[in-house]
C-alpha cells in the first residue's frame, strides 16, 4: 500500500468485518477489511486444537502470541512465521506458557510466500521493539529476507493492511507513539516537583519526550503502577535525572490515570489531574464535548 493510499483510507474511513465462527464472543473470529486480499484469525489458545483443521491453519501465516507476563505491567507477546503455519503453533502450544490467545495472518489467496512472512515478521518485532508497548518474548531479532522492489513493495502493503486492524481486535503492541493522532488538547500535569504535558488519544494517553516522573513511589502505590514504572525504566523510556525520572520519548499510556499514576508515583485519578491551561480538567473537557466534535490543538 502506498503511502497516498493509507492516507486515502485514513481520511475517507474503512470496513473491518469481525466474524465469530463459534458461538462464545470470545471464541474463533475471522477478521476481514474491505478491498484487502488478506484474512485474520483470531483464536483462543484453549480453541487451537479445534481449529487446526481449518484451512488458514495449512498456508504461509505470520502470527502473533499474546497473553500476560509473569514480572511486567506490560502484555506479553511473541511474533513468528511458518509455512504452513500450523506446526509452529503445534510447537509453541507444547512449549511455551504464558500465551492465552493467537492471532494469525495469511492470504485469501496464495500470493504470500515464505519470503513474505519472513519479512512480514521481522518488521512487526522490528515496530514492538521501537513502540515499546508490550513485553516481547522473541529472543532473536529476525533480519529482513532479500526480495524484489516489487515484493517489497506488496509485503509493506499488506502489513500496512494488518496494523489497521490489530488495534480494533485489541492489539496495540505495534503502534507508533508519534504516529498516533490527537484532536484533543494538550494538558498538564503539575505536581510533587514535576511537570507533564500529554494528550488524550483514542488509544489511551499520549504523554510527551521531556515529561518528568517523581524519582520514587508512595507506600500505598498499586503493584500495577510499581511494575508498570520499573519497566519503562529497564526500557529507557524513563530516563533517571536524579531528583527526577524524564521521558526520553512519546509514549502512550494505557488511559489517563494509568499515566498520572505514574509520572506521580501514587495511585491517582487522571482525569482530574490532567487539565488544560485555564486549569480545566480533563473530565471537564470531556464532559463539554460529549457529543460534540473537539477542536484540534497542537503544542507550539
Amino acid at each position: 500500500m502506498r503511502l497516498y493510499d493509507l492516507e486515502m483510507t485514513l481520511t475517507l474511513g474503512f470496513t473491518i468485518r469481525i466474524f465469530a465462527a463459534a458461538a462464545e464472543m470470545e471464541g474463533l473470529r475471522l477478521v476481514e477489511k474491505s478491498n484487502w486480499s488478506g484474512k485474520g484469525v483470531v483464536c483462543p489458545r484453549a480453541l487451537l486444537r479445534a481449529a487446526r483443521s481449518r484451512n488458514e491453519f495449512a498456508k504461509p501465516a505470520v502470527y502473533i502470541l499474546t497473553g500476560p507476563s509473569e514480572d511486567s505491567a506490560l502484555t506479553r507477546i511473541y511474533v513468528g512465521e511458518g509455512d504452513p503455519v500450523g506446526p509452529r503453533l503445534d510447537n509453541h502450544a507444547a512449549k511455551k506458557d504464558f500465551w492465552t490467545s493467537l492471532i494469525l495472518f495469511c492470504a485469501k489467496d496464495d500470493n504470500l510466500n515464505k519470503a513474505h512472512i519472513q519479512h512480514l515478521e521481522a518488521r512487526l518485532v522490528a515496530l514492538a521493539r521501537k513502540a515499546q508497548r508490550a513485553e516481547l518474548d522473541n529472543s532473536n531479532t529476525p533480519e529482513l529476507p532479500t526480495l524484489s522492489e516489487a515484493e517489497s513493495a506488496e509485503a509493506e502493503g499488506f502489513l500496512a493492511e494488518m496494523l489497521l486492524c490489530l488495534p480494533l481486535i485489541g492489539v496495540q503492541a505495534f503502534e507508533q507513539a508519534e504516529s498516533l493522532r490527537s484532536q484533543s488538547e494538550p494538558l498538564e500535569l503539575i505536581g510533587k516537583g514535576i511537570r507533564a504535558r500529554g494528550y488524550d488519544t483514542a488509544g489511551g494517553f499520549l504523554v510527551k519526550k521531556g515529561s518528568q516522573a517523581v524519582s520514587s513511589v508512595v507506600p500505598s502505590t498499586h503493584q500495577y503502577i510499581r511494575d508498570l514504572r520499573r519497566v519503562l525504566l529497564q526500557q529507557g523510556v524513563f530516563a533517571d535525572k536524579g531528583t527526577v525520572w524524564e521521558l526520553t520519548k512519546d509514549h502512550q499510556f494505557d488511559s489517563p490515570t494509568a499515566a498520572a499514576s505514574a509520572l506521580l508515583g501514587k495511585s491517582t485519578n487522571g482525569r482530574i489531574r490532567w487539565k488544560n491551561k485555564l486549569g480545566k480538567t480533563l473530565r471537564e473537557l470531556q464532559d463539554a464535548t460529549a457529543g460534540g466534535t473537539p477542536k484540534e490543538y497542537r503544542w507550539n
